[in-house]
């Protein structure tokens, strides 16, 4: 005998590694590095001071974009084609003459934005909440259009100067393109491959596991669920998930779309309050293909959304992506379960509207409710 102590295992202080089932993929958790002191680079604190009305902000309502059209002085969602598209409806095909080392194919279809309320210095955890069930009915009614015509229709939002936004204005955009994009195929696969093999969808079942375990979920409704999934990068990642079996956005009910609103405006404010700033982050809709997918069975699918914020520490101390993530693995610092109890424990009144009660001497600041 070697006399040396046997340690049990703790995630929060061992490495470790866990599957992510919806990329068929595995991450290393190491959780005791979040002890290391921080001497790396610092970002600039989000501007906090956005104003109202920018003449020079091209998402605003009236102003003029880059191309020389004029917005509509808009109330309530607002659409148009994005000025510098990524994908275009007219493309020509490529040579069919191609060598296998060095292949391509046609790309085609259409860029959006949508701008979410006329105010810049809201967000949606600011906004009301029939503000943001608009925002829903519009997302589901571009599913339903764009989903007619293209393959897969990507609604996204970046959050933040950090996330690359150039504008700070609430808006999304809408990429619908006539190919099937390298994430969503490979979530397809993997949800296909587990529905074959258990015969229930993949993330409708994680969803009745993580509502039983309560240790990852950040906040839950009847019809939907908020977690750091088990699987997580980044370090407060969440997936937000429905409680039925729904395939697309545009297949919930106007309950459903009520529920989603709530539980987004406060997954949203606990993630401005992590920091007490306007929390930058990538977002994103998955559901099942559309276009020529619409008369398959796609029953494998679960809609879901994917939020990627990318602070770890402070509200200027980031998560780099680099190094071994790029050339060999996901890695995390913190673990899933930790960034949840840091999400739970967290209010669900904004830090702005409590700000704003306080200097307004209880009045709250309109549109914040």
């Amino acid at each position: 005998m070697s006399g040396k102590k046997e340690v049990s295992f703790d995630p929060k202080e061992h490495q470790h590694l866990r599957y992510n089932p919806l990329r068929d993929t595995w991450v290393l958790v190491s959780a005791h590095r979040m002890k290391r002191p921080w001497a790396g680079q610092v970002e600039k604190p989000p501007e906090e001071h956005t104003p109202r009305y920018d003449p020079r902000n091209p998402l605003c309502p009236g102003n003029t974009r880059a191309n020389g059209e004029v917005n509509s002085d808009y109330d309530s969602p607002f659409l148009f084609e994005n000025d510098f598209p990524a994908l275009q409806p007219d493309a020509p095909d490529p040579d069919s003459d191609q060598h296998p080392l060095f292949q391509s194919k046609a790309a085609r279809g259409v860029c959006k934005v949508m701008c979410f309320h006329p105010w810049s210095d809201v967000t949606l955890s600011l906004m009301k909440k029939q503000e943001v069930v608009k925002v829903i009915d519009k997302w589901a009614e571009l599913v339903e259009e764009l989903g007619t015509t293209y393959l897969w229709v990507q609604i996204f939002e970046n959050k933040g100067a950090m996330m690359g936004c150039s504008n700070p204005h609430p808006h999304c955009q809408v990429w619908a393109s006539n190919f099937l994009p390298n994430e969503p195929a490979l979530s397809d696969r993997c949800q296909r491959a587990y529905y074959q093999k258990h015969g229930e969808p993949l993330l409708l079942q994680y969803a009745k596991q993580e509502a039983e375990k309560k240790e990852r979920v950040v906040v839950e409704t009847s019809d939907w669920l908020a977690v750091v999934p088990y699987w997580a990068t980044w370090p407060y990642q969440t997936l937000l998930l429905p409680r039925r079996h729904v395939l697309r956005i545009s297949d919930l009910t106007t309950e459903e779309r009520e529920g989603l609103a709530d539980i987004m405006k406060r997954l949203l404010t606990k993630y401005d309050n992590l920091f007490e700033i306007s929390f930058p982050y990538s977002m994103g809709w998955h559901g099942a293909p559309t276009g020529p997918h619409l008369n398959k069975d796609n029953s494998h699918w679960q809609l879901h959304a994917h939020y990627y914020p990318p602070l770890l520490r402070s509200a200027t101390v980031k998560k780099f992506m680099v190094g071994y993530e790029m050339l060999a693995q996901e890695q995390r610092d913190l673990t899933p379960e930790q960034a949840a109890e840091n999400l739970q424990n967290l209010p669900e009144e904004h830090y702005k509207t409590r700000e704003n009660l306080e200097k307004g001497g209880g009045k709250e600041k309109d549109g914040e409710k």
